[in-house]
């Protein structure tokens, strides 16, 4: 395709996105290739973490898991597109290939959208390697742990509420589209690659909310404990 602003896949037709240039790999190709660098990273780290800390309990090892994963994400894949996001169309590695396949259903990743640069950089700078310090916290059982994890994971509620709701406001109420018509875009990569986002940092919310209120009644039952004798 040609460097016509209009010659693309993307939604709205009309998107001013130049230079675009059609993936090299297909679909399935660039699932795999992800879901095997997911896997290499999520092997080494438990690896890493049993041999380095073979008494952590399995859920807190879970934990890091997930907290490892969102960090390398959070910098790496999203610091590409920080980065790139102005070449973005004609970009063939493979996580440019793998944004302009999930542009399919959100293509403000193809026009350096003011809203979603904005909240990646953010992501980027702060949320990503705080997502990698809670990791480590855990590991060294911290009492830092659950106030920065809880701060971690409200950061990703409000910032999936906020990607959301734009997007959807737009949709029904300006009748701007941003995703194709076919169904598996707003359904898999939409709406469940980033619901996941809200239901794992909701249970390590409650998790760090539960745990902090229990320290903080310990500490009152202890402080009128000592007052009464």
């Amino acid at each position: 395709m040609g460097d016509n602003s209009q010659d693309h896949p993307y939604y709205p037709l009309g998107a001013g996105i130049s230079g675009y240039s059609p993936n090299e790999l297909s679909t399935v190709e660039l699932l795999i290739k992800a879901g095997g660098g997911c896997a290499v990273l999520l092997g080494l780290t438990f690896t890493l973490v049993s041999y380095t800390r073979p008494k952590l309990r399995v859920n807190d090892r879970i934990a890091v898991l997930w907290f490892v994963l969102s960090g390398t994400m959070h910098c790496f894949f999203e610091g590409y597109f920080m980065i790139n996001h102005q070449k973005m169309a004609s970009a063939q590695d493979l996580f440019g290939q793998l944004w302009k396949e999930y542009a399919l259903s959100d293509s403000r990743y193809m026009t350096s959208d003011t809203l979603v640069l904005c909240m990646e950089t953010m992501t980027v700078l702060i949320w990503g390697p705080l997502c990698l310090w809670v990791a480590v916290l855990i590991t060294k059982h911290s009492s830092l742990r659950h106030p920065m994890q809880l701060l971690v994971c409200l950061s990703h509620l409000y910032g999936d509420s906020l990607y959301y709701a734009t997007s959807l406001f737009d949709h029904y109420v300006n009748d701007i589209s941003y995703c194709r018509p076919e169904g598996y875009y707003f359904w898999l990569y939409y709406f469940c690659m980033n619901f996941i986002w809200i239901v794992v940092p909701f249970y390590y919310l409650l998790q760090s909310i539960r745990t902090l209120s229990t320290a903080v009644r310990f500490q009152q039952e202890s402080i009128s404990l000592r007052k009464s004798t």
